[in-house]
């Protein structure tokens, strides 16, 4: 991950932990799909969001997210690495893994700051 975009990605794993402790957890997970979505080019930042969210199921007891995960966590990093990843795909087993969504326009502005092209 580039040194520009790594304090995006550090800054949205830091919220997901401070709302996971407060108990907030839609917006825990919010910031852990965002997390997603700026690392996922990056193999170790995708597969260690990955785990984080297989960590969040089942901290809440979720088998559809902990099941979701697995599969995730063992491939998301190797398609980062081949360059074969779903743009904007946010990461939770609630949406089609290969699929890619929009990008939402905070999101973009954090690409463009870091200088980080084709978001």
């Amino acid at each position: 991950m580039p040194a520009s975009l790594k304090p995006f990605y550090n800054k949205e794993l830091e919220s997901y932990s401070e709302h996971f402790v407060n108990r907030n957890l839609q917006n825990a997970w919010h910031h852990l799909e965002r997390a997603h979505i700026i690392g996922q080019q990056y193999p170790y930042q995708h597969t260690y969001v990955h785990f984080k969210m297989l960590k969040f199921g089942i901290k809440i007891k979720s088998a559809k997210e902990i099941i979701g995960q697995i599969p995730r966590l063992l491939l998301g990093g190797v398609k980062s690495f081949v360059g074969k990843i779903p743009v904007g795909n946010p990461g939770g087993a609630n949406v089609p893994p290969l699929k890619s969504f929009p990008i939402e326009q905070g999101l973009q502005e954090i690409f463009a700051k870091a200088g980080i092209a084709n978001k």
